[in-house]
C-alpha cells in the first residue's frame, strides 16, 4: 500500500521474503542473526516491506508510532521520523499494577515513555501535508503511555532507519495509560516524565524532547500516513516518539515511568513468543 502522491510501486520478490521472515520471527518469538536479505534502498521500499508484513499478520492495527531519525540518516524523502504499526492485541490499559511486556530474547528489547494522541475525527484523506498548528486543530485526546520497542534483530537500531520500517517501526507494544486533560492549552515543557529500569533513573525529560515539539510529530503521523495510502482514522493511536529515550530492558526485569502530575506505568519484560 506504500506510495507517495499516490503513485504505487510494485514490491520485487524479494521484499515479500523479509516481510515473511520477521513475521515468522516474530511469531515464534525468535531471534534473526541478520537482516533477511537486502536492505531496501529508501524509506519508501521499505515501507513496502511494512504494509506486506502488516497484510501477513493476524491482526487489526489501532495505531502507529513515531520515531525520530537523525540528520545524517535521513534519504532522500527528506522525513525526519518514521512510523510502525501498533496492533490490538498488543494494546494494553495500565491498570495501576504491573504490566508484562514482551520483548525478544536475543533480539533488540526497550522501553520508551510517550505521549499518546488519540484522533476524535478522521483526518481528510486528501490532505498530504501538515504543519503542527494544523495537526494540533485536528481534535485528538492525549494520553501517557510506553512503548515496547523489540525486534527479533539486535542490530535493528544500528543497521537504520529502512531496517527499523521494515520490521514495524521496531515495535512491540504500547501500554496506554491515563488522560491527560485539556493538552492543547498546555506547552510542551508542561509534560515531564522520567524512566527508571530496576529502581535507577535511566532517563528524564518529557514533550520538550520530542525534535520539534510533540505537534510536529503528530503532523508527521498524519502526513506520511496520508502519503502511504493509509490517512488517519477516528480512533487511532500515535505514539508520538520517545521523550525520556530509548531504555534497554532484558527479560524479568522492572521499568517504572513516571509522568509529573499525570501518573505512572510499572511494566516487567517477560519473554515474547
Amino acid at each position: 500500500m506504500s506510495n507517495d502522491h499516490g503513485h504505487q510501486d510494485l514490491p520485487a520478490p524479494g521484499l515479500d521474503s523479509i516481510a515473511s521472515a520477521f513475521v515468522i520471527a516474530r511469531q515464534q518469538g525468535r531471534a534473526l542473526p541478520d537482516f533477511p536479505g537486502t536492505i531496501p534502498d529508501d524509506l519508501v521500499t521499505a515501507y513496502q516491506v511494512q504494509d506486506l508484513a502488516i497484510g501477513q499478520w493476524n491482526d487489526q492495527t489501532v495505531g502507529w508510532k513515531v520515531g525520530y531519525i537523525a540528520a545524517e540518516r535521513r534519504d532522500v524523502s527528506g522525513d525526519d521520523r518514521l512510523l510502525g504499526p501498533i496492533f490490538s492485541r498488543q494494546l494494553w490499559n495500565a491498570t495501576g499494577g504491573t504490566v508484562d511486556i514482551p520483548v525478544f530474547v536475543g533480539g533488540f528489547g526497550a522501553v520508551e515513555a510517550e505521549y499518546v494522541i488519540e484522533l476524535l475525527e478522521d483526518a481528510p484523506a486528501d490532505k498530504l501535508d501538515w504543519t503542527p498548528e494544523e495537526a494540533e486543530a485536528l481534535p485528538a485526546r492525549l494520553y501517557i503511555g510506553v512503548e515496547v520497542a523489540s525486534s527479533p534483530l539486535a542490530t535493528i537500531n544500528v543497521l537504520g532507519p529502512r531496517v527499523v520500517v521494515s520490521d514495524f517501526g521496531n515495535n512491540n507494544g504500547l501500554v496506554l495509560g491515563p488522560e491527560i486533560p485539556n493538552w492543547t492549552a498546555l506547552d510542551d515543557a508542561q509534560l515531564r516524565a522520567e524512566t527508571l529500569i530496576e529502581g535507577t533513573v535511566v532517563g528524564t525529560g518529557g514533550a520538550s524532547n520530542l525534535p520539534g515539539g510533540l505537534r510536529a510529530a503528530y503532523a508527521f503521523a498524519l502526513a506520511r500516513s496520508a502519503r502511504r495510502g493509509r490517512p488517519l482514522k477516528a480512533g487511532e493511536l500515535i505514539a508520538s516518539g520517545n521523550a525520556t529515550g530509548i531504555h534497554d530492558i532484558a527479560v524479568g526485569q522492572q521499568a517504572l515511568i513516571r509522568f509529573a502530575g499525570y501518573g505512572d506505568i510499572t511494566c516487567r519484560a517477560i519473554a515474547a513468543g
